[in-house]
């Protein structure tokens, strides 16, 4: 087991599409088993493969029921696609890969998603609520897609200052 660099925004590699998963073997699962103890260790409620620098489409997700056992359930996502969505709903989202930033966006209430496990059979789900929210989040990342892109051009341009500034701060105590 091993826990990933988690990449931060503006690493390229976050921007890139990810290539569709067509070996199912030890490697995979051991990418999953290695993604999920870095999401829990970070914490947060979903991966995505781009994130810890493997443009592959592999996602997990912490399906747990509650806070109380948060991290005991934890659902590995091969290739999914959101096949079914409906509703609307504005949830307060956070990512991994953007550091100190919390904004609402707007997101499908109930989708249902087609993938695959780890062994590379089928699987049909369907979500509602936050964990929706979470699911679209992690397939917008393997799509090359941050939540930032889905804020105002005012907010994301703020936030985007706000890192250059940031990253030449970093750049001058080397």
């Amino acid at each position: 087991m091993a826990i990933f660099e988690i990449l931060k925004y503006p690493n390229p590699v976050l921007r890139q599409i990810s290539e569709p998963v067509t070996v199912f073997d030890q490697d995979l699962a051991d990418l999953a088993s290695d993604m999920a103890e870095t999401m829990l260790a970070a914490p947060g409620a979903g991966l995505a493969a781009p994130q810890v620098g493997k443009p592959v489409r592999l996602i997990v997700i912490d399906n747990s029921s509650d806070e109380e056992d948060h991290g005991t359930r934890v659902l590995p996502l091969v290739n999914p696609e959101i096949v079914e969505s409906d509703g609307s709903q504005i949830f307060e989202e956070g990512c991994l890969s953007v550091d100190e930033l919390k904004a609402n966006v707007s997101r499908a209430n109930f989708i249902r998603v087609e993938a695959q496990d780890l062994e590379g059979r089928p699987i049909d789900l369907e979500f509602e609520g936050r964990r929706a929210v979470i699911l679209q989040h992690e397939i917008d990342h393997l799509k090359g897609i941050l939540f930032i892109d889905h804020l105002s051009l005012l907010k994301r341009t703020m936030y985007e200052k706000h890192v250059s500034k940031k990253l030449k701060k970093q750049e001058k105590e080397k």
